[in-house]
């Protein structure tokens, strides 16, 4: 499966802080595709093909699974009333504004 060369653009625009938000992002189960896509402007396909390009084989297949068997935890409308209470946080309780995390050296 090859990646097209405007997806590829796309994903070059990305600086590697951003690259690493996005996984951080994609690999946390309480942020929603919606939330990637407001903020990097990526669809939950791209965001699966991003996560595919930048993850190793064995650890892109379990995430795909936790969030075949899980999606709605990556989908908005199916979360939980008390997790779409902040559609607009980008961020886990333990990470920083500058995308850190707290308590990591």
């Amino acid at each position: 499966m090859g990646i097209s060369a405007r997806r590829k653009e796309k994903w070059d625009s990305f600086s590697e802080d951003d690259r690493a938000r996005i996984i951080r992002m994609a690999l946390e189960d309480r942020t929603a595709f919606e939330d990637i896509r407001l903020q990097f402007e990526l669809t939950p396909n791209e965001t699966v093909l991003f996560m595919r390009s930048q993850l190793k084989p064995s650890s892109f297949r379990l995430w795909r699974k936790r969030v075949a068997e899980h999606g709605q935890l990556k989908n908005r409308n199916k979360m939980r009333d008390d997790e779409k209470s902040e559609p607009d946080r980008f961020k886990c309780r333990t990470q920083r504004s500058d995308g850190s995390i707290k308590n990591r050296k």
